[in-house]
């Protein structure tokens, strides 16, 4: 088992509500304060579970400025007060930020008990 510290404890917190009142936010067609407070909540739950260093590094790379550019500017559309175009922008960029962590979590995903047993089916197992 994977042993966390409490700063790391904190951050798994804060980016599951992050990711919760982001969903939440998206069914409530999204409502920009729900979205907003899941934005910040994220992003701050990342900086808990990495530390902070490693998240300016991770974000500021050079060949992921595109992505972050796209990341951080829709949390500032979302700011604003343009939740559905802010959320495009996001979604973009969150998948250029993290395709390359798909295929470890695909792999953890595989070892779940029952999420493991749907992936690993004929059909599916050939897409993922």
């Amino acid at each position: 088992m994977i042993s966390l510290t409490d700063t790391q404890k904190i951050g798994m917190g804060l980016t599951g509500f992050g990711v919760f009142f982001l969903f939440f936010g998206m069914i409530l067609f999204f409502d920009k304060a729900l979205l907003a407070i899941g934005n910040v909540l994220f992003v701050a739950g990342l900086a808990f579970v990495i530390g902070l260093e490693r998240t300016f590094r991770f974000f500021f790379q050079k060949h992921k400025m595109k992505a972050t550019g796209f990341f951080l500017g829709g949390v500032f559309v979302v700011l604003v007060g343009w939740p559905l175009i802010g959320m495009i922008f996001e979604i973009y960029g969150f998948f250029l930020l993290f395709r390359g962590f798909f295929p470890v979590v695909v792999g953890f995903i595989r070892r779940v008990p029952v999420l493991g047993s749907i992936l690993n089916l004929p059909g599916i197992r050939s897409t993922t």
